[in-house]
């Protein structure tokens, strides 16, 4: 089986490669940690012309798709370019009201999603309880454990307590900056409830993880990228350190890492079983993870600098891998889909 893109796929990575390359993403990402929101949105809009979010909707409200493949393509440069922002919540929100059949519904919310107009985030049963973006997003949709899918646009943020860790203003304070985690308020308007609100969550679920999983690559290629570039120019001993066995040994390692998450990437893109999406996740999600650590050991002290714009990938490896799956629960999923093969 050959697990490489088509003409078409590779021109349409092509374009978004391009558009983000002339895109300041940097100084989008250190914007959208301090709640300025306006420069990331210019990217998220552009991002939306290349047709980005159509690929996770239906064609009959404006959508190309659902196209998981091509979607997963362009979340591997979203990861590589560090681009800010509820992407993958926005695209299982799509796939969340198409998997509901609800018409009404789908109308009311997709036509926007799909053209960028709008930002949406998502909390589900089994993806944790905190939202995303949510003082960012136009639309803030949960699926409770009954199966009950709310929407509570323009609430307040429910207050954090205690146990939730370091906050600020009703924002969690994570390990990247630029994820802006919250409790959604409670209540809300009550859209569906039923059997086919878990099943679309389960769909939901599954979408999230695999975009995940494909943000992951991308950030631990362009980890790997610059740590490179650094010890090309970095000099010890009058000769650049990427001369040296020991370092060219962990560069060799971590591009190991990366290569074997890549195929199971694809993998979990064309079949979106649970189980191989459940290994590509834990598969890139740790080799995005060691690729960070290898990028902060090979800069040093200056790894540690905010200032340096590689702190920006750095800091988003460890909470992409326990994003919407962590190595845990994706193993547990592994096993559990090997139990059910024949």
């Amino acid at each position: 089986m050959r697990f490489l893109p088509t003409g078409e796929q590779t021109d349409f990575v092509r374009s978004v490669r391009g558009l983000l390359a002339a895109s300041d993403t940097p100084t989008a990402v250190r914007a959208w940690a301090a709640g300025d929101h306006g420069p990331g949105l210019a990217i998220w809009s552009r991002l939306a012309g290349t047709g980005l979010f159509a690929l996770a909707a239906p064609e009959p409200y404006g959508g190309a798709g659902p196209l998981p493949v091509e979607l997963s393509l362009a979340l591997v440069e979203c990861g590589r370019a560090g681009v800010p922002g509820p992407l993958v919540e926005t695209a299982a929100v799509a796939v969340l009201l198409s998997e509901l059949a609800d018409e009404p519904l789908a109308r009311q919310f997709l036509p926007d999603l799909v053209t960028g107009e709008t930002l949406a985030t998502l909390t589900l049963p089994d993806g944790g309880p905190y939202a995303l973006d949510a003082d960012a997003a136009t639309h803030c949709f949960t699926v409770s454990p009954t199966g009950a899918l709310r929407r509570t646009d323009g609430a307040p943020l429910a207050p954090l307590d205690a146990g939730d860790g370091d906050s600020e203003g009703g924002v969690l304070r994570s390990t990247d900056p630029a994820r802006r985690l919250s409790r959604p308020a409670p209540g809300g308007e009550l859209l569906a409830t039923g059997p086919r609100v878990t099943a679309a969550a389960g769909a939901a679920g599954r979408w999230a993880r695999l975009l995940t999983a494909a943000q992951c690559l991308g950030v631990g290629e362009e980890l790997l990228a610059r740590t490179v570039e650094h010890t090309k120019r970095r000099t010890q001993f009058g000769v650049p350190i990427g001369s040296f066995q020991a370092v060219k040994h962990r560069l060799a390692d971590t591009l190991l890492g990366l290569e074997f998450a890549r195929p199971l990437v694809w993998a979990a893109a064309l079949s979106t079983e649970p189980g191989d999406i459940a290994a590509a996740k834990l598969t890139a999600g740790e080799a995005a993870y060691a690729a960070a650590r290898s990028a902060l050991q090979l800069h040093g002290a200056v790894g540690y600098t905010e200032e340096l714009d590689l702190s920006l990938w750095l800091r988003k490896a460890r909470p992409l891998r326990d994003a919407w799956g962590t190595p845990s629960a994706c193993r547990a999923e592994v096993l559990r889909s090997r139990e059910r093969q024949p």
